[in-house]
Formats: structure tokens, C-alpha cells, sequence
């Protein structure tokens, strides 16, 4: 099969449009047109549907776009490898976390990253769906639970557990509660119940937001509820990692946490030799091990 009519063809799926595939690989609408139609006739199909709108893969158009996809996939992937060097470090880098850990934690470090290795360029995607590593969606993550894919690098970094704080403005002006029934007399500062968050969170609040409470307010992430108890609207469920840098964080119920949530680092096993990858699993670990010693002082 000819690969240049399969780039051609890739670009055309991915674009929906003859036009703008031309433009992306600066040939003519003409000559896109005439590759596509090679290709059709070479593999006795058609792979599109020509609509006013733009063009519709047909069926079979679709099972050749998914081969195509995941040979790009791939082919960066050697790119990414070819490109490394032992001693730069350079390129993209694509990191996916939650929204939390990563907005939190990971963002306000990468400074140190970046004066280390000033020609990298990160793509930080925070989201809670889990992306697929193996199919090059992100080249490493940090989860909130360990990877089940099969050919995954990982790497234990940590365990979180959630607990309350509230700022020392809101306690002088409230009190302290001194037990699990007191915080029903306090505006408490939760995960919706609907959004996104680990089972162990989610868990441990249930039966104590089945209080009736004076007050609640709900955020679908951590960084609106740690911004909400600093201000000093009420009594916040936060992971345990925050401390250390927002100091001004009062724990209140000492005795009561959330089971432990362990966080990883993953990458697929084909990037186990990029020099991007290893910068950054070594970046977290000196990290981690700075965070730890700020942690017990």
C-alpha cells in the first residue's frame, strides 16, 4: 500500500475536509482529491462520503482511519525516542493528573523543571478522565490509583488522605469543633456528590455529610474548595498535601481522614528509555523527597 496516499488519506479523515488537508500538508485541493481517489481504487472502496458539508468516512473509511491513527500514534512515539538525547533534554512532553494534584502540587513546582531543562515544553491536561498511555493520549501520568493497563510503566510516589481545614480567621470567628457532631453547626466545603473524586474521599464524607448541616457549599474541585476555605467560608475537605504550602490551613478534627489514596506515576513501557520521561519521573522524586522533609519540620 502506498504510504503516501495513507498520510494524505489521514489528514483528510482528521481535517473532514479535501481544503484544509491540502493546506496542512501545502498541497492542492486537486492534488489531495487525486491521491484519495488513488487510493479508493487501489483498495476497490470508497472512503468517504462527499457531502456539501465536508466529506463522511464510510464504514470502511472508518476501519482504515483507526489503522492510520494508530500508526501517527506510533510514529511519534519513535519520533519522541529518536529525538532524545543523553545529554538534552528537549521536545513536548505530555502530562496528564487531576485537576487537584495537578493545579495544586505539580503546577507550582514546575518552575524548578523548567530551569533544569529550559528547551522542554509540557503539555499539563488536568482532567479526571483516565487517559489511555499506551495509545499516546499523555506520555506520563499521575493517578489517583494504580494503573491496570497492561504494558504500563508504574511507580508508587506517595499516599494522600483527606481531611478537614479551615483558616485561622474562620475558627477564631466560629469556634473549633471538638467533635463529628459539632460540625453540624459549621458551613462544611465538600466534592459535589456527582463529580469526579477517589472512592476513599468519597466514602468517608457520605455518612458525615448525611448530618443535617447548618451550611454547604459544593465545588466539582479541590482548588475552588481550598480557595473557599481560606477565605474563611467554613470547614474544608482537602487533601493532605496542601499544607505545606498554604500554611495559613488549620486541621480541625485531628482523629478523623479518609482511608489512604495512593498516587502513581505511569508511561508506557515503549518510553521507558526517553530522556523526557526520565527527567520528569526524576523531577518528581526529588520532589517528593524535599516535600517530605518540608513535611515533618
Amino acid at each position: 500500500m502506498d504510504w503516501d496516499k495513507l498520510r494524505i488519506f489521514h489528514a483528510v479523515a482528521d481535517a473532514g475536509s479535501l481544503t484544509h488537508a491540502g493546506e496542512a500538508l501545502r498541497l492542492s485541493q486537486s492534488a489531495v482529491s487525486r491521491q484519495i481517489r488513488g487510493l479508493e481504487e487501489s483498495l476497490g472502496v470508497t472512503l468517504f462520503h462527499r457531502h456539501a458539508r465536508g466529506l463522511i468516512l464510510t464504514e470502511q473509511g472508518e476501519l482504515l482511519f483507526e489503522a492510520t491513527r494508530s500508526m501517527s500514534k506510533r510514529l511519534d512515539t519513535a519520533t519522541a525516542r529518536i529525538r532524545d538525547s543523553e545529554d538534552e533534554v528537549f521536545g513536548e512532553l505530555r502530562v496528564t493528573s487531576t485537576v487537584g494534584f495537578g493545579t495544586l502540587w505539580l503546577a507550582p513546582r514546575l518552575k524548578r523543571l523548567y530551569a533544569r531543562y529550559p528547551n522542554l515544553k509540557i503539555n499539563l491536561m488536568l482532567e479526571e478522565r483516565v487517559l489511555d498511555l499506551p495509545m499516546r493520549e499523555a506520555d506520563v501520568a499521575i493517578r489517583m490509583k494504580e494503573p491496570s493497563q497492561a504494558d504500563i510503566i508504574r511507580r508508587r510516589l506517595m499516599d494522600v488522605n483527606i481531611r478537614f481545614y479551615a483558616s485561622r480567621t474562620y475558627l477564631d470567628e466560629n469556634g473549633v469543633p471538638g467533635s463529628i457532631d459539632d460540625l453540624a453547626s459549621h458551613r462544611m466545603i465538600t466534592q459535589s456528590s456527582d463529580a469526579p473524586q477517589v472512592s476513599a474521599g468519597k466514602r468517608w464524607l457520605e455518612p458525615i455529610l448525611a448530618q443535617d448541616h447548618q451550611s454547604h457549599l459544593t465545588v466539582n474541585n479541590y482548588f475552588g474548595i481550598l480557595q473557599a476555605a481560606l477565605h474563611g467560608l467554613g470547614i474544608g475537605a482537602l487533601p493532605d498535601y496542601l499544607p505545606v504550602d498554604f500554611p495559613d490551613l488549620v486541621r480541625v478534627l485531628p482523629e478523623e481522614e479518609s482511608d489512604q489514596i495512593p498516587v502513581y506515576l505511569a508511561y508506557a513501557e515503549e518510553l521507558r528509555h526517553s530522556s523526557r520521561v526520565s527527567a520528569f519521573r526524576d523531577f518528581m522524586l526529588e520532589e517528593l523527597a524535599e516535600y517530605r522533609k518540608q513535611r515533618r519540620e
